[in-house]
């Protein structure tokens, strides 16, 4: 599903530059892989790369999907067209502040990426996400009266609305309450499971992790890079 091999990413400049440094990365499909480390480490630059929003400066290889296509190529080729339409057709991301527009009710929030994309309304995959967070009651609500935790369990159902290989969620729990947190974390994975889909899960709670058993990168710091390696 995804094979990436010698990612690097810089932020910033001179002096003030960090390095995000991904050496290999394989994730199967219907695998569900945790990214950890301490808070300003590089996790969400990470999964802004590999979710194509940010250009690496050093790449070995990127192929996603079944057909392993070859999004290194690109990247090179800086082809920010054929880029866009992979992140919207294959990519799902969960924001940390859920991103829901704020004038659209919840059902016409869900359903904003297939519009955009030309799919039919009407989906099982939605239908069956809506279910396994129970968002059934709230479908015609708009976002304001929604609390925290239900804003992201809706985030959620859009990021895999319109059917994605894969899904990115950057600390999806981070604004919620211990209890609210686990409860949507595990929802999250049922959900991922249930849908097969594989996912990329950035998350500083290294306990919730270890609780549900997930596989993940781990983050190694030294002056001036992280490197993001597999962890028992």
């Amino acid at each position: 599903m995804l094979d990436i091999h010698n990612l690097l990413v810089q932020r910033g400049e001179g002096a003030a530059a960090h390095l995000v440094r991904l050496p290999a990365l394989k994730v199967k499909a219907g695998e569900i892989l945790a990214i950890t480390g301490e808070s300003g480490c590089g996790k969400s630059t990470l999964l802004e790369a590999i979710g194509l929003l940010l250009a690496p400066c050093e790449l070995g290889h990127f192929r996603l999907g079944s057909d392993r296509m070859d999004v290194a190529q690109l990247l090179i080729e800086n082809n920010q067209a054929a880029l866009a339409d992979i992140r919207s057709r294959y990519l799902g991301f969960v924001l940390q502040s859920g991103g829901l527009l704020p004038f659209l009710k919840v059902r016409d929030n869900i359903n904003l990426p297939r519009r955009l994309l030309g799919m039919p309304a009407d989906s099982t995959q939605v239908e069956r996400a809506v279910k396994a967070l129970r968002l059934e009651g709230l479908l015609d609500n708009l976002p304001q009266a929604l609390s925290i935790g239900e804003r992201q369990r809706v985030a959620c159902v859009r990021a895999i609305a319109h059917e994605p290989k894969l899904l990115l969620a950057d600390e999806p729990t981070a604004a919620l309450d211990p209890h609210s947190a686990r409860r949507l974390f595990e929802l999250l994975l049922e959900l991922v499971s249930e849908l097969g889909l594989s996912a990329l899960v950035v998350s500083h709670d290294w306990a919730l992790v270890r609780d549900f058993g997930l596989p993940r990168l781990g983050a190694i710091s030294h002056a001036g890079e992280t490197r993001f390696e597999a962890m028992d």
